[in-house]
């Protein structure tokens, strides 16, 4: 495999324009993993913005734990500390929204820095041809209820060609190569990602959620969809995700077993995985 222009602690800076988010930046080669070195440095007072990027993860990690492919080279894998909440929301909305805002975010740069739109399947994956492309992993901290820490991890398949995925990933990843002519630049969409990021969070935090909400929906595959929804404690749902609720829950009308009965009222999904059903 040939990797692409490596990443740069330069480079990324040469492009940056925000005001906190990345103005303290780590850059390793390896890591095992990106949101662990980031809690580590939580525990030593890292300041808001903070960020970490490895080239290579040999311990990366999605939700439950689960195994994220980090080949050197090719990919963007990097964490930020997120001090601090909304003024205007609840610190439960708050949290629950930040998850979906980084998702946001990472469409956003993406499409600015290379033209391709990527879909959202709810809360925080990242669609290419209903592949996934990329996702978020928040672990969050509370120090006192004023002053939460919130790290966000993200990996985004940027230029690993198709054939490198492991077989068994092959029909679910996706990397966003397959969709430009050329290698891309993960310095400038790295600089761009962390800008984008700071404008939702600033958007949190002046405004709430209801822009976000509505940019959010614009982007979400999965409303409109039959889902089937897994929760802890092998409780299952299917039914059809209409709309998200203002704290980001994606809100599911059950299948009603009867066409003559009345609509099952709505059911708010906080904390489970979602499947697509097919049409």
């Amino acid at each position: 495999m040939t990797s692409s222009v490596p990443l740069s602690i330069d480079a990324i800076r040469s492009t940056l324009a925000t005001r906190a988010l990345g103005q303290t930046l780590y850059l390793y080669q390896d890591l095992p993993s990106t949101n662990r070195e980031a809690n580590a440095l939580t525990q030593q007072g890292a300041e808001h913005g903070t960020v970490v990027v490895a080239e290579q993860q040999s311990g990366g990690y999605g939700r439950h734990g689960r195994a994220w492919f980090s080949p050197p080279g090719f990919n963007i894998y990097c964490s930020i500390v997120v001090r601090g909440k909304s003024q205007t929301i609840p610190l439960a909305q708050w949290l629950s929204w930040i998850p979906l805002l980084s998702a946001l975010a990472i469409t956003e740069a993406t499409q600015q820095v290379t033209g391709v739109s990527l879909a959202l399947k709810w809360p925080n994956d990242l669609l290419l041809l209903d592949r996934k492309v990329g996702g978020i992993l928040c672990e969050s901290t509370l120090t006192t209820e004023d002053a939460p820490i919130v790290v966000i991890g993200i990996g985004l398949n940027v230029n690993v060609p198709s054939l490198s995925f492991p077989e068994e990933l092959r029909p679910i990843a996706a990397s966003l190569i397959e969709a430009v002519p050329q290698p891309i630049d993960r310095n400038r969409l790295l600089a761009q990602l962390l800008w984008e990021l700071e404008q939702c969070l600033d958007e949190l935090q002046s405004h709430g959620s209801r822009r976000l909400r509505q940019a959010y929906m614009t982007r979400c595959a999965t409303l409109g969809r039959q889902v089937k929804i897994l929760f802890a404690g092998d409780q299952r749902l299917r039914g059809t995700a209409e709309t998200l609720s203002a704290d980001g829950a994606l809100q599911v009308r059950p299948l009603s077993a009867s066409s003559r009965a009345q609509a099952p009222a709505l059911i708010d999904v906080r904390a489970a995985d979602v499947i697509h059903l097919r049409e």
